[in-house]
């Protein structure tokens, strides 16, 4: 038990995952991360309320005045993830031998006739050895926890499982053109005619990228009022001339085209949402049709403003991985000869960054739609 921690008499022990990082450890006064794993000595205080002091789990001393002797002894024990269970059960164990071996040092000033006792260094050696084992343990299991729960973790927690019955054939109440599919808050073209999965994916943005759209605002405020007026299926043009003969020449060399196109209106306009859908399909349709190459689609339709953020809108790369792991027929990307190309990359006069971060998230290759389609 910590130096901080009461008597044992009147003391109970518990174990629980920290709901924020407002606590601190009282032994070494560090905080005590979000989720991570946290003991308590529970007492009462003089007025007989419960008077809490919380650790870390390297920071409690199983072994000081035989407290915890055994796991039954602490409270949330059971709720543990069973990982941390083991650590937690090594420990106990640990503390209860370094009683025991100390109370045999205290009796047994002569050593019994007969009998070979190991030296003391030896046996403390061993238990340093092990006790260092587990706190190493413990510090990687807090890293991790904080990898996981960083922004640059994002994507090592981010496991989709798409099955059939999770496909539908209506993005909520709007009803989908032929062949396009919708998975939660994406609608997607899977199969184009003649379309060949591959290890080598060459993926593009759509508006700003490859297609230039013409959208007027009649609002001043766009994300308040969210007036706009819906543009049709062919109010569109190239962005540039060079795209069709580009596209083919990568489907002619075993490239598989993708888009990964944001377009929140389709959530945002409740009242407007067919319109919507109809306006963003078509356009993708048409542009399909002009470049002469089949290319799967995925469209992010979730509001980037929402309170729990979509895992499918760039720069999130929940649409990445949904392509990589459902539909692609399980083949490992090349990841040296796959790449990436939007216009949303942060630079001066760029709506945003989230094309350049989302190549940085799936780790892909990343080009701005003009270097990479003005030739000399």
């Amino acid at each position: 038990m910590s130096p901080s921690s009461p008597s044992t008499a009147s003391v109970k022990l518990v174990a629980e995952y920290a709901k924020s990082g407002r606590s601190s450890c009282k032994k070494c006064s560090k905080s005590i991360a979000a989720s991570a794993l946290r003991f308590g000595f529970v007492s009462k205080d003089p007025r007989g309320f419960d008077m809490t002091k919380w650790h870390h789990l390297n920071c409690v001393s199983f072994s000081a005045s035989g407290f915890a002797s055994s796991v039954d002894a602490i409270t949330g024990f059971s709720s543990l993830k069973s990982s941390d269970q083991e650590a937690v059960k090594k420990l106990v164990i640990e503390g209860a031998q370094a009683v025991e071996a100390s109370k045999v040092d205290e009796d047994d000033d002569e050593p019994d006739q007969g009998k070979s006792k190991k030296p003391k260094v030896e046996i403390c050696l061993g238990r340093l050895v092990n006790l260092c084992m587990l706190r190493i343990y413990m510090v990687l299991n807090q890293l991790v926890l904080l990898l996981l729960t960083s922004e640059e973790g994002t994507k090592l927690q981010l496991e989709i499982a798409v099955s059939a019955s999770d496909i539908k054939e209506k993005y909520k109440d709007s009803t989908l053109l032929p062949k396009w599919k919708a998975f939660q808050t994406v609608i997607f073209l899977e199969r184009d005619d003649g379309l060949h999965d591959s290890s080598k994916i060459a993926a593009f943005d759509f508006d700003g990228c490859l297609a230039k759209t013409s959208v007027k605002r009649i609002g001043v405020e766009w994300n308040i009022f969210d007036l706009c007026v819906i543009v049709g299926a062919d109010a569109w043009s190239l962005m540039y001339p060079s795209i069709p003969e580009k596209l083919q020449n990568l489907y002619s060399v075993g490239y598989k085209l993708v888009i990964f196109t944001n377009e929140s209106n389709i959530e945002r306009w409740k009242n407007k949402r067919q319109a919507a859908v109809d306006s963003k399909i078509g356009r993708l349709n048409s542009f399909i049709e002009l470049v002469k190459v089949p290319i799967q689609v995925f469209i992010a339709c979730g509001v980037s403003s929402s309170q729990s953020e979509d895992p499918f809108r760039k720069p999130k790369p929940g649409m990445w991985k949904i392509m990589e792991k459902e539909f692609n027929s399980s083949l490992p990307i090349d990841m040296e000869q796959s790449f990436y190309v939007g216009d949303a990359a942060g630079r001066a006069g760029d709506h945003s960054d989230a094309d350049k971060k989302f190549a940085q998230a799936v780790g892909l290759k990343f080009y701005v739609p003009e270097d990479y389609f003005v030739t000399d």
